[in-house]
């Protein structure tokens, strides 16, 4: 990345001709392209009036589920617009800060989204666009789960209980889920915290 912004600041500072700047800018805005597109939140930018302006493939994907299997692409879920609207009401009372509200979505334990709205004010626009990612925390949770997993070198059962654990199971739950007892998941558990306990100690 950092070689990346010096090599445009270079390609800035240096005197262009116009059809190469547009060809810059070109380039510049097909790589921001792919990287919101290769993102796994979703990215949405809405106009005052609830409008989509754009929105990544993530964000297209997790509307479609929110909105139980369709997906207009001028719909916003309720659920997002109404917190994006809430943004819009008090944005004069923090008009000097940059205000961003959050939400989650919750359909189950295996789907929790946080949701995160901000205002953009961009140049080429007469009003202010709204910035609304969404995050899917289960997915989250289990990326950092499973480099848990590798570093504290657990067992395949070990792992699929930890997985749970970190996810909000409780230990009946997880019994039930994965067919064992609730002791045999104790048991589990308590050799799992004696791993963390000791990659703790050789850090």
């Amino acid at each position: 990345m950092i070689a990346i912004n010096k090599t445009l600041l270079k390609t800035l500072a240096e005197p262009q001709k116009l059809e190469s700047i547009d060809l810059y800018e070109s380039k510049r805005a097909d790589f921001l392209q792919e990287v919101i597109e290769g993102l796994e939140d979703g990215i949405l930018i809405l106009n005052h009036t609830g409008e989509v302006v754009h929105a990544n493939a993530s964000a297209r994907r997790l509307c479609c589920k929110f909105n139980q299997g369709n997906f207009n692409q001028n719909f916003v879920p309720p659920a997002i617009w109404k917190l994006c609207e809430s943004l819009f009401n008090n944005r004069d009372l923090f008009s000097d800060k940059l205000l961003i509200l959050s939400d989650e979505i919750v359909l189950d334990k295996s789907n929790i989204f946080r949701i995160r709205v901000r205002l953009l004010d961009l140049d080429g626009f007469e009003v202010p666009c709204l910035l609304v990612t969404i995050e899917n925390q289960y997915e989250s949770v289990q990326n950092v789960a499973l480099t848990e997993v590798k570093k504290f070198d657990l067992t395949p059962r070990e792992a699929e209980i930890w997985f749970l654990y970190r996810s909000n199971y409780s230990y009946k739950e997880i019994a039930t889920k994965l067919y064992i007892t609730i002791n045999t998941v104790k048991k589990h558990m308590k050799n799992i915290h004696t791993k963390r306990q000791a990659n703790m100690s050789y850090d």
